[in-house]
């Protein structure tokens, strides 16, 4: 009875591992479109035909709920596939959700109208695509007023942890952390808006400081889907849990296996 969790590449992981830990009945069948990755640079169109392609093929997988455990597929392409309309029993949801419920301290089913928040000032890290978007700004301000979002692109990042480069991967993201401060000097609170972030998370904390509160996806998600789950138990498919890959099965199977440190064997999707 798998979930499908998708990404353009091997961030998701974070998503799977803390979702595992949480679910452990679950079966999860992930995919990653690694031949295309990374999504961050990519147009919005290009990141939404690329993106529905992988889902109805989860779907066809007999997944009936597949989570996009990519930042940028959310932003790009979530609202406009469930805006055209998703086959019945099925559900594709993103991962900005459980963020901004942890960012506003409020459940996605209030309804009221935006609120102030304790949080004034937040710092986000995401790619150029999320950026571009502006989806985590249109989300929050339906939940809260008078929040001040400073977003970082933080170009490259992906692309080192992809090649397995951490060195290059934590300048980067102390480079970028240095940009983030040129323009809000003093964050409260910050948001790694790439699921590939948490596995430089530590590194994300150090350049920001101890007093900013950092938020990372990997468990809020996996509680949002546990409760998710508990309200809607047909959302368990009939799919077989396992890795798929666009990419090189070998290639991208010893990436994974660094990044989660068990061992991960991809088959070819």
């Amino acid at each position: 009875m798998a979930v499908g969790i998708f990404d353009s590449g091997l961030g998701g992981l974070t998503v799977l591992n803390a979702a595992q830990k949480r679910l452990p009945e679950v079966d999860f069948l992930y995919f990653a479109d690694s031949a295309h990755a990374p999504y961050g640079v990519r147009d919005s169109e290009d990141i939404y035909q690329l993106t529905r392609k992988a889902v109805h093929d989860l779907w066809d997988r007999g997944c009936n709920l597949v989570i996009l455990a990519c930042n940028t597929a959310s932003a790009a392409a979530l609202r406009r596939m469930q805006e055209e309309g998703v086959p019945p029993g099925k559900r594709v949801l993103g991962v900005f959700v459980p963020l901004i419920e942890a960012l506003t301290e409020r459940h996605w089913g209030d309804n009221s109208p935006p609120r102030e928040v304790e949080v004034k000032h937040v710092a986000l890290f995401a790619t150029p695509a999320t950026v571009a978007s502006r989806a985590f700004q249109r989300e929050l301000a339906f939940r809260a007023i008078g929040v001040d979002v400073e977003a970082q692109s933080c170009g490259g990042v992906v692309d080192a942890i992809e090649e397995g480069d951490l060195i290059l991967a934590e300048a980067l993201v102390r480079s970028h952390v240095d940009a983030l401060k040129r323009k809000m000097p003093h964050p409260q609170a910050a948001v790694l808006g790439c699921t590939h972030y948490p596995l430089m998370e530590t590194t994300f904390q150090e350049a920001l400081g101890p007093e900013v509160k950092v938020f990372s996806q990997g468990a809020l998600v996996a509680e949002s889907l546990a409760d998710y789950l508990q309200r809607h138990p047909d959302m368990l498919g009939t799919g077989e849990g396992g890795f798929l890959t666009t990419g090189r099965p070998d290639f991208v199977s010893d990436r994974a296996t660094q990044f989660l440190r068990r061992p991960i064997t991809f088959q070819a999707a």
